[in-house]
């Protein structure tokens, strides 16, 4: 595109992230000097390009998903923090006595609060872990004992109360269909098999599989959860913008942010890892209502990862210009404890 172009679509862009309202012929006309007629002929263009949309609601325009992305890759710019931003994240990095770990959490925990998005930091730790065995003990005919083990040797059990009519031997069916099939598995993989390949089978076989299914699905999830090190931060803050004041937009999407496991996918390799990655929209496996900027890292040679979740509407050059400012303060303190 050319020059003029690209000016009214970054203006567009930045207009409606702070804003939230659709942008108008007159008020870009304002802005460029330009005639009526001239602005709604390259808004026309930029339309037919795909990078803007009209709203519903009015005659304005808003960007599309692939106008943020050519946003993004051509005509963003990091913003410079505010001074208010910076002393907040400085006195983390001020206080010697925080390990690199703990800092970065809170670091990402104050972005969560200033932003109104959600941050997530990931580590590696169940996701080591294979199943080894499930097993069910019955504590009485109406309670229960599940008890999940790795080959790593980590042991968790979950006890549960039975509902009306449950019979404990088609729970211990149930449980050896699921070692016959499940052992080895990666343990952040096992939700994920257990719906899709063991559901069907004993849904042929267990009278009331729904709720003999559920207690298999919430000690291996509980596992997942408690073995995890995933620290997310601001679940609601999110939840404050506009986009997801519909209630039932608001309830998928808080589900969402339940599941470990698809957590977990904000971690997904990708090519050029080092670098500060945008996924908008349909480009991440979390949702595809919202963008995710992520940034990788190693402290005492272990991967971590961390990651801003918000509206594909989202502050783009400031919440890159606060993820680098961590990576600098994450590479300056390293090379000064000399690793």
């Amino acid at each position: 595109m050319d020059e003029r172009r690209n000016n009214l679509l970054k203006e567009i862009v930045e207009t409606y992230i702070k804003t939230v309202k659709p942008v108008g012929s007159k008020a870009l006309c304002d802005k460029f000097g330009c005639s009526s007629a001239t602005i709604r002929n390259e808004m026309a263009v930029l339309e037919n390009l795909g990078y803007i949309e009209k709203n519903h609601i009015s005659s304005g325009r808003v960007p599309s998903e692939e106008g943020y992305r050519y946003y993004v890759k051509n005509l963003m710019e990091p913003e410079k923090l505010t001074g208010s931003d910076m002393l907040k994240l400085q006195k983390i990095w001020s206080n010697n006595d925080l390990e690199l770990g703990d800092a970065i959490t809170k670091c990402m925990e104050i972005i969560s609060d200033i932003t109104n998005y959600t941050s997530i930091v990931l580590g590696k730790s169940s996701s080591d872990n294979n199943l080894l065995q499930i097993n069910i003990i019955a504590i009485n005919p109406n309670q229960v004992v599940a008890v999940v083990c790795t080959d790593k040797g980590v042991v968790e059990n979950k006890t549960f109360n039975l509902d009306e009519g449950i019979n404990i031997n088609e729970i211990i069916k149930t449980c050896d269909i699921i070692n016959k099939m499940l052992v080895g598995t990666p343990i952040n993989e096992v939700s994920e098999r257990l719906e899709f390949e063991v559901k069907p089978i004993i849904k042929k076989q267990i009278n009331q599989y729904e709720a003999v299914y559920n207690i298999f699905y919430d000690a291996l999830n509980d596992f997942v959860i408690n073995n995890s090190n995933i620290h997310v931060s601001g679940r609601n803050n999110i939840f404050e913008q506009p986009e997801y004041h519909d209630i039932g937009e608001l309830k998928r999407l808080a589900n969402k942010f339940e599941d470990i496991e698809l957590i977990s996918k904000v971690d997904e390799p990708d090519n050029n890892d080092n670098e500060i990655k945008i996924y908008i929209g349909d480009e991440n496996e979390f949702d595809s209502n919202v963008t995710i900027i992520r940034k990788k890292y190693h402290i005492n040679g272990e991967e971590k990862t961390i990651a801003i979740v918000g509206p594909k509407r989202m502050d783009y050059g400031r919440i890159v210009s606060m993820l680098d400012y961590i990576d600098k303060e994450l590479d300056s303190r390293k090379d000064n404890n000399g690793n």
